[in-house]
């Protein structure tokens, strides 16, 4: 895969020339949407990452540094504010002048809807996707669909600190913002990207799209690497920590029977807990998977009794150097540890 990456470059950089002295100056919200900007732009420049690994993107404080890099930026690529409500502001005061990008927005996004409950069927998925076409959208007509000072501030969920009671008072948006967990997506979005870095910087459309082509090979390539991971333990049982992996799940067919908490990592009530632990007991749970970012001890209180193993799986790649190569780590990384745990 790193020969025709190389090669594909190398064709890029013939087609399209010299990179032109100044690229756009761009900031990306998070490691994995970082690690698809940063595919798009090679040889020509790099992205900046405005919520730094390790650190949930729920709740986050700017460094001065990520606040200049918001300021000087021509272009802003995020998911939207289901997943960083307190960026929504920080955007409008800091970026005004720049081009933003949501991409859970995108044409061609596959949007799934939030699960409110701790259990989960089958068919979930079916019942709650938002397909806007799953063709190959983007090529040069993204450009015209960039968004600029977006006012999304009454879809933020701005709940991180209500417990889970019986589900009730979760303020979201109308979809789970996880959805770079999705490589369909995140294939999808490098034609986005590649639109509109090629609107913001003509001279160097080539190489953008050759980039983005080249990227969209390796994901098929990938998809192709998690199918096979995931084949001998299809059919198993799994609970997650968070409910942060339904665009994964849907993507291979793999459905979670559950999550401890919602999609945003809001405490869970003691009932939610029973819900899982009877789950596990009932039907015989392979694993539970927890997260570095979140309390461990969650996790202990629901493998208590049972004969489930658990593993560590995480949504950001925290410990992954950003970059190019983050993303396509990440999803074999979950498959791998999926795999391992069942």
């Amino acid at each position: 895969m790193s020969r025709m990456r190389l090669a594909l470059s190398l064709t890029a950089a013939l087609i399209g020339g010299a990179a032109s002295a100044q690229a756009p100056r761009v900031a990306v919200d998070i490691a994995p949407v970082h690690s698809l900007v940063a595919r798009v732009m090679e040889g020509v420049g790099a992205p900046d990452l405005i919520v730094q690994s390790g650190a949930s993107p729920h709740e986050y404080s700017l460094r001065p540094s990520e606040a200049a890099a918001l300021q000087d930026a021509d272009l802003v690529f995020w998911i939207g504010p289901g997943l960083t409500p307190w960026l929504t502001d920080t955007l409008e005061t800091l970026a005004s002048d720049a081009v933003v990008s949501e991409l859970l927005d995108a044409p061609g996004t596959i949007a799934l809807e939030f699960r409110e409950s701790a259990l989960f069927e089958a068919h979930d998925h079916d019942d709650h996707a938002d397909h806007d076409d799953h063709d190959d959208h983007g090529d040069e007509d993204h450009a015209e669909h960039a968004h600029k000072d977006h006012d999304h501030a009454e879809d933020a969920h701005d709940d991180h600190g209500h417990k889970d009671a019986g589900h009730e008072d979760h303020a979201h948006g109308e979809h789970d913002p996880h959805a770079w967990l999705s490589p369909q997506n995140a294939r999808n979005w490098l034609n986005v990207i590649a639109g509109q870095l090629s609107a913001a910087d003509p001279d160097n459309a080539s190489i953008y799209f050759a980039n983005a082509a080249a990227g969209r090979a390796e994901m098929e390539t990938l998809i192709d690497e998690v199918n096979a991971t995931l084949a001998p333990v299809r059919g198993g049982e799994f609970i997650v920590f968070h409910d942060a992996y339904q665009y994964f799940e849907a993507d291979f067919d793999f459905p979670a029977a559950g999550a401890i908490s919602l999609s945003d990592a809001s405490d869970p009530s003691p009932a939610r807990i029973a819900e899982i632990q009877g789950r596990i007991a009932e039907q015989a749970v392979d694993c539970v998977l927890t997260e570095p970012q979140f309390n461990s001890g969650l996790v202990a209180t629901v493998l208590d009794g049972t004969q489930a193993k658990t593993g560590i799986i995480d949504p950001l790649g925290s410990d992954l150097e950003p970059g190019p190569a983050l993303y396509p780590a990440l999803i074999g990384n979950l498959a791998t540890a999926l795999a391992e745990c069942m």
